[in-house]
């Protein structure tokens, strides 16, 4: 599997980048949003990467940051969501926003992406909801990654990702503090105390 590659940006459009590496020039599928942030032709760029092998045909995707990869593999997981439905979803929405957008059951959200109804968006929610809210800790807005064991083990004991990062929000700087202490803090705070 070729997790990701490294080369210079040869041509971008709208939804795909062209990266030559030693010789050879690869079409890399994107998202727009992926695209438009792209560094200027010429330069070197570095993409994480999926390849989907399909009728013979290989097909490569690319993304800016870990998070968008990661996404793009479990919406792929989803019945009835594709490529090209994957890359919309990440279109409409930056990594972050559209995996607490999932945690969330924002149904209204996900189908503002072109190709997802409220039927399809109700499924993504339904399929990835509790995927994401046990393995949000990488991919959740406004939590830095030293908080990543308190948030996983305030959704173990039930809370939702909105609670949590309003909680983490409002406790301050908590970096030095044990993991049993960030949590005791944390409960306090979601109970009002």
């Amino acid at each position: 599997m070729i997790v990701s590659i490294r080369g210079t940006l040869e041509a971008k459009r709208d939804g795909s980048a062209d990266i030559s590496i030693g010789g050879v020039t690869l079409q890399v599928l994107m998202s727009t949003s992926d695209t438009i942030d792209l560094c200027e032709i010429g330069q070197k760029v570095h993409l994480h990467t999926y390849l989907q092998v399909k009728d013979e045909q290989l097909l490569m995707y690319g993304f800016s940051t870990v998070e968008a990869s990661y996404i793009f593999k479990l919406l792929l997981g989803v019945s009835g969501i594709g490529p090209r439905t994957a890359l919309n979803l990440l279109s409409s929405q930056d990594p972050k926003s559209l995996a607490a957008a999932i945690a969330n059951g924002d149904v209204d959200t996900l189908s503002s992406a072109s190709g997802v109804g409220k039927k399809g968006a109700g499924r993504i929610v339904l399929e990835l909801r509790s995927k994401l809210s046990l393995e949000a800790a990488e991919i959740l807005p406004n939590t830095k990654s030293t908080d990543n064991e308190l948030v996983s083990a305030l959704t173990a004991l039930g809370y939702s990702i909105a609670e949590i990062r309003h909680s983490i929000a409002s406790l301050g700087d908590i970096t030095n503090l044990s993991l049993e202490e960030k949590v005791r803090r944390a409960l306090q705070q979601l109970a009002g105390v």
